[in-house]
């Protein structure tokens, strides 16, 4: 195969961010990732022996914002790529201008709950295969909680992943007590932890998002709940917004935490922090993992490939393997366009994350995407 040349010009990355509102600090990390790679690729040629050339567009929090953002990255800047997102509706607001009207290879770095079938769609972050079939058993078996209560934000991903949670926990002899919906932004949860607490409930799975999960800590936390805290997509930069009194216990399940220990996530940190000190750290929860991750991907799929010819690309990414990454080696599960990668339990414990269960590599287990035509 002929491979692009530099004369053909730099490549277009594009990177939905969202920057400011309510997820802002999550956003400014994510665009520093991607920032940081685009920075590693270009000082080692590039790729095929053309400068990757980043353009990021603010999503702002705000899902209209986001399909404006992805229609300017398409039909403006003219991007090869397109990363980022991190609510599942902002997903499904970028794949409409991206995928959908613009026909452009869109990777989503964020845990989420699954479902994605698209063949110009891949998607980095864990699944429920990954986070709500490993840490619910886990959790049932070492603290006991038999009973559980789910609080949840009113849209796609809560509904989603509350079913697979139903699922696992009536499989391994539970129950679910309670299951209530809120705007993303509520602030006054009083009713609902009231009946959390009459119920008698062992366990809280948390699908409240922010901003509304501050208020709902904090006034869990003054109730006197004393039974297990659980939310999957908490992390470090969490406890920045959060006061870790509120959540110290929490469990969580994610593809990285600080507290790994594998000498390239420590390294790869350590640079994160170098260029952006005082920054939101680097975390897996909203998405930095995933799009390190889907970057790192996607140029091994473009080097394999030896061109940017989009079905090209797409072929090569559907088997895609990187050796490092945080939390460990990630491969992409051909014809799935899911990632099999390392997964890891957490705990609050004194203000901080500390793992306590290395679960090693955890397959996505998703549903086949149907093969990409002209």
């Amino acid at each position: 195969m002929a491979r692009d040349t530099a004369d053909a010009g730099p490549i277009r990355v594009g990177l939905v961010a969202d920057q400011t509102g309510p997820l802002g600090p999550a956003g400014q990390a994510d665009a520093n990732v991607v920032r940081m790679v685009v920075g590693d690729i270009n000082a080692k040629g590039g790729l095929l022996g053309r400068r990757l050339e980043l353009h990021i567009e603010d999503g702002a929090t705000d899902d209209a914002v986001a399909t404006a953002a992805a229609e300017t990255l398409v039909t403006q800047h003219r991007v090869d790529v397109i990363l980022g997102g991190i609510l599942s509706s902002t997903r499904q607001a970028i794949k409409r201008s991206a995928v959908t009207a613009g026909k452009t290879l869109y990777i989503y770095p964020e845990q989420y709950e699954g479902q994605e079938s698209d063949p110009l769609v891949f998607c980095t972050g864990p699944v429920p295969a990954q986070q709500v079939d490993t840490l619910v058993p886990w959790l049932m078996q070492r603290t006991g909680a038999k009973t559980f209560y789910l609080p949840s934000a009113d849209y796609v991903w809560p509904h989603v992943m509350n079913a697979r949670v139903h699922e696992v926990v009536t499989a391994n002899g539970g129950s679910i007590l309670g299951e209530e919906y809120f705007p993303l932004d509520h602030a006054d949860y009083r009713g609902v932890i009231e009946r959390i607490v009459a119920s008698g409930a062992d366990a809280v799975f948390n699908m409240t998002v922010p901003p509304g999960f501050v208020p709902f800590f904090e006034q869990l936390h003054a109730s006197g709940f004393a039974g297990q805290k659980i939310c999957t997509y908490f992390d470090e930069n969490m406890l920045t917004i959060v006061p870790p009194a509120h959540v110290e216990g929490l469990y969580s399940c994610l593809d990285y935490y600080q507290d790994v220990a594998d000498p390239f996530s420590r390294r790869l940190t350590a640079q994160y922090d170098a260029l952006y000190a005082g920054a939101p750290a680097f975390t897996s929860g909203f998405g930095c993992s995933g799009l390190y991750r889907g970057l790192r991907l996607w140029a091994s799929a473009v080097e394999e490939a030896g061109t940017l010819d989009q079905a090209a690309v797409v072929a090569a990414l559907d088997h895609a393997h990187i050796d490092e990454g945080p939390g460990g080696p990630a491969t992409v599960i051909p014809g799935q366009h899911h990632v099999r990668m390392n997964m890891y339990i957490a705990q609050v414990q004194d203000g901080r994350f500390q793992v306590v269960e290395e679960l090693g590599t955890v397959d996505p287990q998703e549903r086949p995407v149907a093969a990409l035509t002209a």
